[in-house]
């Protein structure tokens, strides 16, 4: 029997603890994949903030755009009616106009008006006589006996407006009464 000696038994055990153990290779793939998840973590993390922060910048933006539209839409509407103020000043400005200049110059800014009206597509309601009285652009004021069909239009009180095929004010007419 021979006996190992200090120097031997140190040079045996030095292959051991150099290399690892077949039981350390399965906790180090685990910490090596839970840095990895951890690093893919932080990541996605870090994407989720800056896109919750684009989010917020893009609704802000839009609630401005929106406030800023409200504000000036009236805008164009403005604008399509200053030559109406324009004609009716001039016409104010005329000191001993006769009657047919001012009936000439009111048929005028009467045009103008309507003109802008219709740009800004706002449409006038005046149903001839004997329209099929129709409830979402008439008010009827009365029902009148008359030589035509019943609930038909016999006369318009007050012309309506639509704006962009909305109500803005209806109709008030006369409609004839069954028989």
């Amino acid at each position: 029997m021979s006996e190992n000696t200090p120097s031997q038994d140190s040079a045996a055990a030095a292959p051991e603890s150099a290399s690892t153990t077949p039981a350390d290779a399965p906790e180090q793939d685990l910490a090596a994949q839970l840095a990895e998840l951890q690093a893919k973590n932080a990541e996605l993390a870090d994407l989720y903030l800056r896109a919750q922060a684009d989010v917020q910048n893009a609704r802000r933006r839009a609630d401005e755009e929106v406030a800023k539209s409200r504000k000036f839409a009236i805008e164009g509407f403005a604008e399509s009616l200053l030559p109406v103020i324009d004609s009716l000043e001039a016409g104010l400005a005329i000191p001993n106009a006769t009657i047919e200049q001012i009936r000439e110059g009111s048929e005028a800014t009467l045009r103008q008006l309507k003109s802008a009206l219709e740009r800004n597509k706002v449409v006038e309601v005046n149903p001839a006589a004997g329209t099929k009285f129709d409830p979402t652009q008439h008010q009827a004021i009365s029902m009148v006996p008359a030589e035509q069909e019943a609930n038909t239009v016999v006369t318009v009180l007050q012309k309506g407006y639509l704006i962009a095929e909305r109500v803005l004010r209806p109709a008030l007419v006369t409609v004839a009464a069954p028989k």
